[in-house]
């Protein structure tokens, strides 16, 4: 498949679309989930966000109308070049920070500068050491408003400590984990926030390759079983086309949507498509142009 052809402008929002040659179209949405309905809001829709820092006189601009959506129960990754505002505009997500323009909504309601509308997994496990992984778990339950009952909270948690492969580690404290235990807990902890929005910030970037590629598999299982709504940050291309339904790929700062790829590939998905033709395709077709971008970089 040769992924050299032209590419449609998305309307109302500037990013090209990948499309593919002879005839064969890629569903707006992943051949295995039907689209939502024209009834039913996003999960989550950024719309023209801009976002800049103060850096003693000067301004720093950081987004510059950025937009995106996460449709209900889509698994959609973020790839860009390093520093390009990735981070910064999860924390707007977030409700941490608010842009200087721009809207963030959640289920069609505007939430822009609201905190406690996500469940959040940072690219370290940061698990409290002091607790045990059960009571690591349960964190964001207890913090939420709407907290089922701890009896109930805690039936819940340890059915899924089994089923993630942490059976017999309830009472364990974080440093008595590998990374790779540390990061499940982290993620089940952010699973079983209240919050259905999930917002994955590298969650795997400081592993080994064998242990990464672990939990990607890890990962897809356990995607399949719930089907969150997930927006995911990586700088792993491989990584971000195996786990998504779409890939936004990201502008230098400040940073916009330069491309929007549609990922084709049937779910349950398994590593092997890693090696198939078309995968290669869109792998190598992403990284020129985040070649494109660093070689920009480098020219300003």
């Amino acid at each position: 498949m040769n992924l050299q052809q032209d590419e449609q402008v998305q309307p109302g929002r500037g990013a090209s679309v990948m499309e593919p040659t002879h005839g064969e179209k890629l569903h707006p949405a992943p051949p295995n989930r039907p689209a939502s309905p024209a009834s039913i809001p996003p999960a989550l829709d950024v719309v023209d966000v801009h976002a800049s820092f103060r850096e003693r006189r000067s301004k720093l601009p950081v987004l510059n109308g950025l937009s995106l959506t996460v449709e209900q129960g889509e698994f959609v990754a973020i790839v860009g070049p390093s520093g390009c505002g990735k981070s910064t505009l999860f924390h707007i997500i977030g409700g941490l920070l608010k842009p200087e323009e721009g809207q963030v909504l959640m289920n069609g309601h505007d939430v822009t500068g609201q905190r406690g509308k996500i469940s959040y997994m940072p690219q370290q496990p940061a698990l409290f050491p002091w607790r045990t992984i059960e009571d690591n778990v349960l964190l964001a339950g207890e913090v939420a408003s709407s907290a089922p009952p701890r009896a109930e909270a805690l039936a819940e948690a340890r059915k899924w400590l089994s089923s993630v492969g942490l059976a017999g580690f309830e009472q364990a404290y974080p440093h008595m984990l590998s990374g790779g235990m540390q990061q499940r807990a982290a993620f089940l902890r952010a699973l079983l926030s209240p919050q259905e929005l999930m917002l994955l910030d590298e969650p795997f970037s400081a592993l080994d390759a064998l242990t990464r590629s672990d939990m990607q598999r890890w990962l897809l299982d356990i995607w399949e079983q719930n089907r969150r709504s997930v927006l995911f940050i990586t700088h792993n291309i491989e990584e971000a086309l195996l786990l998504a339904d779409r890939v936004y790929v990201l502008s230098n700062r400040p940073a916009t949507v330069l491309h929007e790829v549609h990922v084709p590939f049937d779910r349950p998905r398994r590593e092997e498509i890693t090696e198939e033709s078309a995968f290669l395709e869109r792998k190598r077709q992403i990284a020129q142009w985040m070649r494109e971008e660093q070689q920009k970089a480098r020219l300003s």
